[in-house]
């Protein structure tokens, strides 16, 4: 931040706090501070054609013209005014404070309808009761229009306007703040310009030798105040100027926080760009998307992280009934695929987003910037929703690069950021590749903190990571994979499942109190009896009051169970099928668990016991255990001889094997699984395709370990040093 903006920045806000302390928390100055800026800026641009204006509309009206926008705009030279008799300075000092209400109500009617949809964003009319109430409306119109100040795009009294770019970088400086002081999360909506400047850069330097006279369409779907759009916007001019191009730019944004969409909307009209300004769109990217078959040719944001879009996934009909063709694509012939994370994260959401408007038919096709945080890379397991999405972004080979930022870059977290730059027109050279760039050493200390904010990457920096972009090329900090590097397949591996079965006295008895709270049930059958079977409801009170008194704690589930007259039954019918088992079969041992279940059969088919499914699984389970002596359950044998085995879910495994694997899964499950567990098979139905990428893996220094040799030495120096000073201390206290 320069020192002009710093100390405007400074300025307004303390104006804040000369004028509305006492009056509003700190938290809430921006409900006041922000439009009012706002407010003085579009003024200030109005003073110099205010008469013109005034004697137009008069005209206008004598003549019975009622379409006035289009002379007005002509005549204020902007494209906006305002109709009032007023100018802001007008009402600094205007008596009465009802009739100063009216006056300054009068003056904000007095805007322009693209203004008036800002005023409303803003809700600024909502505050002018408690300005009043609180005497402090023409003190703070008085303080705005201090004539040290020039909040206009251009020079007033020799004083430097601020261009949008500057006015840009104070609105989200006054936001940063505001939000420190509200313990909100600073900075939600501020992208730090040296990041801003590194993003455009990396999506126009790569191609500046392609941009060429024409149109260009640029999308942030989460603009914020509009500053990444305008420096994009600077940046693609700056490339054709020196190429001698003639572009036409035209600018496309969403944003969901009504102050700052209001700022992005103002700076677009402060620009003379009124029909613009229509293409910022209010309202949620994900549910309620402003630009439905719009196309860009460059897109660039840094999108919430870490947030919930929950609200929008219910908007958008829930997991169940999605059908936002931006989020689906065609997978395995006819059948659908949802690309959704998380409802506890959306981040990625707002990148598919994007890549749904890329142009391809166009010679350069689209190009995106997108700023994550670390779960993007790796978050979400195979076949999951973080993990397809990559999946999806790879296999299309639309992922150009990725480049890490240094740890607290952003002004509201010092967390790990990532910088993803997207396209779907490779150069050749670039087809079925992905660069990674670390550039997380490469920063400038600040000497202020700016919120976590310590560092900035200066413009050497931001040269020096393009320039590895621009020509492909391979460094320490830049090294360049397949695309199938960052793929793997998650592999489920199976082992048969092996028990043995043994009646014995107590895991029969232990059937007679069932699964669910058995100590429980114990203490209650020694005191109701066998009323629990056969006259529950005589004694269900009773269990009530037990509990109660007793304090038990119990879930839903459990209670539900617990005053279940037939849960009890089926506990009886469990126990009593078991003890009649065990006394034909005795305490025998068995290790082949077929025969143990065909001499269980034979025992209920000779005293006419007929069991259901869950009632003999109850007793199977309750008289086997897993034993790897024991031999393996057979689930089914084929046609062909070959047997499959019943699965031991404890000891499951999965393994992920990379798509780059050389002889693929058959030699890793051969090497690395076999070996150790010769039994073991894969279950190929739940083999899944995933995708993530890791920094660490490929950018990570192992620190070498000090030779033993040295930390003798030293250990003997220390050794040497504390037994003079022993020496010392006994020497002093003797003589004491």
């Amino acid at each position: 931040m320069n020192a002009q903006i710093d100390w405007i920045a400074n300025f307004i806000w303390g104006i804040a706090d000369d004028v509305l302390r006492d009056i509003y928390v700190r938290g809430k100055y921006r409900d006041v501070i922000l439009p009012m800026t706002v407010i003085r800026r579009l003024d200030a641009v109005l003073e110099p054609t205010k008469e013109e204006v005034l004697r137009m509309k008069k005209q206008l009206d004598e003549a019975g013209i009622t379409n006035q926008e289009a002379a007005l705009c002509q005549v204020s030279k902007e494209a906006f005014y305002n109709t009032s008799p007023f100018k802001l300075r007008d009402l600094t000092a205007r008596g009465k404070q009802q009739q100063l209400k009216t006056d300054f109500e009068t003056y904000l009617d007095g805007f322009s309808k693209n203004v008036q949809e800002i005023l409303e964003k803003f809700k600024f009319r909502n505050q002018l009761d408690t300005l009043l109430e609180a005497e402090i409306l023409g003190s703070l119109i008085e303080k705005f229009v201090d004539p040290s100040i020039n909040l206009s795009p251009k020079e007033v009294n020799g004083i430097q306007g601020l261009d949008n770019h500057a006015m840009g970088t104070i609105f989200e400086e006054l936001i940063r703040k505001f939000n420190e002081e509200n313990n909100e999360e600073a900075g939600e909506h501020f992208t730090p310009r040296d990041v801003v400047n590194l993003m455009a850069k990396s999506i126009f330097m790569p191609i500046k030798n392609e941009i060429e006279s024409g149109t260009y369409l640029l999308y942030d779907g989460a603009c914020g105040t509009g500053g990444m759009l305008t420096v994009a916007e600077e940046t693609l001019l700056s490339i054709a100027k020196d190429s001698d191009k003639e572009v036409s730019i035209h600018l496309f944004g969403q944003e969901i926080n009504p102050e700052t969409y209001a700022i992005s909307k103002a700076d677009l009209i402060l620009k003379g760009e009124g029909s613009e300004a229509e293409n910022i769109k209010f309202g949620s990217t994900l549910s309620s998307d402003g630009f439905i078959s719009k196309e860009f040719d460059f897109m660039l944001s840094n999108p919430p992280y870490g947030k919930s879009w929950k609200t929008d996934l219910e908007r958008m009909g829930g997991k169940k009934d999605f059908k936002d063709s931006r989020f689906i694509i065609e997978h395995g012939g006819d059948s659908e695929y949802k690309m959704l994370t998380r409802s506890s994260d959306g981040q990625l959401m707002f990148l598919v987003n994007k890549l749904s408007k890329m142009k391809h038919k166009t010679k350069i096709g689209s190009r995106i910037a997108h700023v994550h945080n670390g779960s993007s890379l790796f978050t979400g397991d195979a076949g999951q929703g973080e993990s397809n999405i990559r999946r999806w972004i790879v296999e299309n080979d639309w992922l150009e690069a990725i480049i890490a930022l240094p740890e607290n870059i952003f002004y509201n977290t010092g967390i790990a950021t990532y910088i993803w730059v997207l396209t779907n027109k490779k150069k050749p050279e670039r087809k079925g590749k992905v660069q990674l760039i670390d550039a997380s050493g490469w920063f400038e200390p600040l000497r202020k903190n700016l919120g976590k904010k310590n560092c900035i990457i200066n413009e050497e920096q931001i040269d020096h990571i393009c320039d590895l972009l621009v020509n492909f090329k391979e460094t320490e900090k830049s090294k360049i994979f397949p695309n199938e590097a960052f793929g793997y397949w998650k592999i489920t591996v199976e082992r048969p499942l092996r028990l043995k079965s043994q009646f014995t006295f107590k895991n029969v008895e232990a059937l007679k109190y069932g699964k669910e709270e058995p100590e429980l049930r114990k203490k209650l059958i020694a005191q109701f009896g066998n009323k629990l079977f056969t006259d529950f409801k005589s004694v269900s009170k009773g269990i009530d009051e037990y509990v109660i008194e007793h304090e038990i704690e119990l879930t839903d589930a459990q209670k539900k169970k617990l005053f279940d007259q037939k849960s009890w039954e089926k506990d009886k019918r469990v126990y009593e099928t078991a003890k009649t088992a065990f006394e034909i079969i005795g305490e025998e041992v068995f290790i082949d668990h077929e025969v143990f279940k065909q001499k269980l059969d034979k025992v209920f088919k000779s005293k006419d016991i007929k069991l259901e499914k869950t009632d003999l699984k109850a007793i199977v389970d309750a008289v086997s255990w897993r034993d790897p002596e024991a031999k393996p359950i057979v689930k089914s044998k084929k046609k062909n001889g070959e047997i499959d085995y019943e699965p031991d879910s404890e000891l499951r495994d999965t393994e992920q094997v990379p798509l780059l694997e050389e002889g693929g899964i058959k030699a890793f499950f051969e090497r690395e699984v076999l070996p150790y567990a010769s039994d073991a098979w894969i279950d190929e139905s739940k083999t899944q395709i995933g995708y993530e990428i890791s920094f660490t893996r490929h950018f990570y220094k192992p620190i070498i370990l000090r030779r033993l040799e040295e930390i003798t030495k030293d250990i003997r120096a220390l050794e040497e040093e504390s037994e003079g000073l022993l020496e010392a201390i006994i020497s002093e206290g003797v003589s004491k």
